[in-house]
């Protein structure tokens, strides 16, 4: 049988890219093709459809009736006219949108997409089989050689085609008014009952949690890829599909499969996800990161165009702007041309498709929203009053709510789902813990979720995974989520002053995973913008581990940060021995990141700029310093390039003052010798 996931199709779904062949086909090359179409549409089985069984049935059995047909032909190496092949362009035409079509039926994680689709769907097969039939009847089947069975048989097909009942089953029809009612009570904030629902999940064959996955999964992508028209449609769905997924099924089968919300590829800071770089406004990557007064962030373009039109609220929080003034976000601009520097992405060319903002900053309809605020209120008691395997699976759900949906987010922090998730940080079943931590890191990306769990006692409780974890997995997810915490200024001093944080970030830098000690080194990065946690970064013993990552070839995913951290350190302390130098110079001379020759340069000319004339020495002595730096004047950020002027201009002067210096001694011998 052929199968097609999801991933595979590149094409909308129904969108039937069908080619009509050339002119100039020869009858043999479209005699093959058409058998392999045939052959294509034949091994489809009727059991692979969720609805529309009937109707696929119908064009299956015609399609493998015709193949026979179209074998015999090409076994025999008839001679077919010219009309006749006419006909089977038609037919090679149609088939190809036929072969389109039951793809799409069948394709994986759409079947509520499918019913709610029911008539468009019949009427598309209606239409394609009464063109078969059309085909059929124009064609000189008298004209071809083959054995009177077979012709009957092609004749009995252009007959049904041409009177076959393509309808709705009633089943679906019943279903799909069922989920039509479901949306409706939704609306006006009434619960589904368990039973109708758990039919309608019959029908579609959506039986086990993995296969509601599926279903939510292609919502959320047609939610980004289809019509605009048809969003809210979409996210009505998706809303009720995600209560389904959070309600209806007690056991996660397949659990964890998903655990791409906590790889880790990318560079310092922009380990984040990079959604977090996009505008909230116009969900594009921001080009010109601005803070208002509320201390929310937009690109300068989105919220010049948000102020003209006469608005004075902060469009995120909906808080009166007490002015007006767009303060330059500098870091956060640094970071996301580092992002795009380092993985390869043109800000001309940035982001994805244009997303409306209610996407993710509001529900993408009343529906979407009353089902969340349900389903929320339902995990919550699943966190306190479930017995362990709801626990885990209340946090699994609430993990995976709240990776890409700001609005999910908000609703389940709303909801009280923060402390009860703190509290299964101390959990010693090792799924739970991970779940748990991870799904409190997703809701530490919402300004309020940081605030809820500092003020909840939360920072203990993630700094005792920190610490002791069941998993390195759980530990990595807290060092992610300290450096979530890190992003509020005043967080930073209250996590810098408990003694156990910057020594368990160490450790996991020592013990960790390549994700863990990513995640370790740039929680670091974001204590340390408050001063008062550098020196206790030294102290805890930073330094030589950076030194160390620096020198393992086998640690090259880790350079770009431990170079950034060891820049920041730097601009505050002599932290490095001219001995130490050869390390970041070779780095500055090998490495493919920008960011990281940037950051070389930085230490570089902290070093230098310490009145270190033992590390000018060494600097000066290696003839290829000059070229990388030269170098970067021309190909670096402006920083970059300002940042190498001025250490050539230091190695420049050294070189001068060394000269003269020989030249003074040259010049004293001399007179020694002529005195002497």
């Amino acid at each position: 049988m052929i199968q097609k996931k999801s991933d595979q199709i590149d094409r909308r779904m129904f969108s039937f890219p069908a080619v009509h062949p050339c002119e100039s086909v020869s009858p043999g090359t479209l005699l093959r093709s058409l058998i392999i179409l045939s052959q294509n549409i034949s091994n489809y089985q009727s059991k692979s459809f969720s609805t529309q069984r009937r109707n696929a049935r119908e064009a299956i059995r015609q399609i493998g009736i015709l193949l026979v047909f179209l074998e015999e032909i090409h076994d025999r190496g008839l001679v077919v006219s010219e009309s006749a092949v006419l006909c089977f362009s038609e037919l090679h035409l149609t088939f190809q949108k036929i072969n389109f079509l039951l793809e799409d039926c069948c394709r994986e994680g759409a079947s509520l997409w499918i019913l709610m689709k029911s008539e468009m769907v019949a009427t598309q097969f209606r239409v394609l089989i009464r063109t078969v039939a059309t085909a059929l009847d124009v064609l000189p089947l008298d004209s071809i050689d083959v054995c009177a069975e077979v012709k009957e048989l092609v004749e009995l097909v252009a007959k049904q085609a041409r009177k076959a009942k393509i309808e709705i089953d009633p089943h679906g029809e019943r279903a799909t008014r069922r989920v039509l009612s479901f949306l409706d009570r939704f609306e006006k904030g009434i619960e589904p009952e368990f039973q109708i629902l758990k039919r309608v999940l019959d029908y579609l064959e959506i039986r086990t949690w993995s296969d509601c996955n599926k279903e939510v999964k292609f919502l959320e992508e047609q939610c980004v890829e289809g019509e605009e028209r048809e969003v809210p449609f979409l996210s009505s769905l998706l809303g009720f599909m995600c209560y389904c997924r959070g309600w209806m099924f007690d056991t996660l089968d397949g659990q964890n499969a998903d655990q791409t919300d906590v790889q880790c590829n990318m560079e310092i800071l922009s380990c984040l996800n990079p959604e977090d770089f996009r505008c909230p406004i116009s969900l594009e990557l921001m080009i010109d990161p601005v803070t208002v007064s509320t201390g929310q962030t937009y690109d300068r373009s989105s919220i010049q165009k948000w102020l003209k039109a006469g608005h004075t609220i902060c469009p995120k929080t909906g808080e009166k702007l007490a002015s007006t003034e767009l303060v330059p976000n500098t870091n956060l601009r640094k970071l996301i041309h580092q992002f795009c520097a380092d993985n390869g992405v043109s800000l001309a060319k940035k982001g994805k498709k244009n997303s409306d903002i209610s996407t993710t900053i509001v529900p993408g309809s009343p529906a979407a929203a009353e089902a969340l605020r349900f389903l929320s209120k339902l995990l919550v008691r699943k966190l306190i009053f479930g017995p362990s395997e709801q626990k885990n699976k209340a946090a699994y759900e609430i993990r995976l709510l709240a990776k890409s949906n700001i609005y999910n987010r908000s609703c389940l922090i709303e909801a009280g789902t923060i402390p009860p998730l703190l509290n299964l940080l101390y959990s010693f079943n090792k799924s739970i813990q991970e779940n748990a931590v991870a799904a409190l890191l997703k809701l530490s990306k919402h300004a309020s979720g940081k605030k809820v769990i500092v003020e909840s006692g939360g920072l203990r409780s993630i700094l005792a995974v920190l610490k002791m974890g069941m998993s390195l997995e759980a530990r990595q997810i807290a060092a992610a989520t300290i450096f979530y915490l890190s992003s509020v200024k005043g967080y930073r001093k209250l996590i810098g002053e408990m003694d156990e944080a910057i020594p368990a970030l160490v450790d996991l830098i020592k013990e960790g995973t390549p994700c863990g000690r990513k995640n370790a080194v740039v929680a670091l990065f974001g204590l340390i913008l408050y001063p008062g946690n550098r020196r206790r970064v030294i102290d805890a013993g930073t330094i030589p581990l950076l030194l160390d990552i620096l020198a393992s070839s086998d640690k090259h995913e880790l350079i770009t940060d431990s170079v950034a951290l060891l820049a920041s350190l730097a601009e505050s302390f002599a932290i490095l021995r001219a001995s130490s130098l050869p390390l970041i110079t070779r780095i500055l001379q090998s490495s493919t990141s920008q960011a990281a020759k940037e950051h070389c340069v930085s230490i570089l000319l902290c070093c230098c700029n310490s009145d270190d004339d033992e590390a000018i020495a060494v600097l000066a002595k290696d003839p290829l310093v000059m070229n990388s730096l030269y170098s970067l004047t021309t190909d670096g950020t402006t920083k970059a390039s300002k940042k190498a002027r001025s250490l050539i201009k230091i190695l420049h002067k050294f070189h001068e003052t060394s000269s003269s210096r020989q030249g003074c001694q040259a010049f004293t011998h001399e007179q020694s010798v002529h005195v002497w």
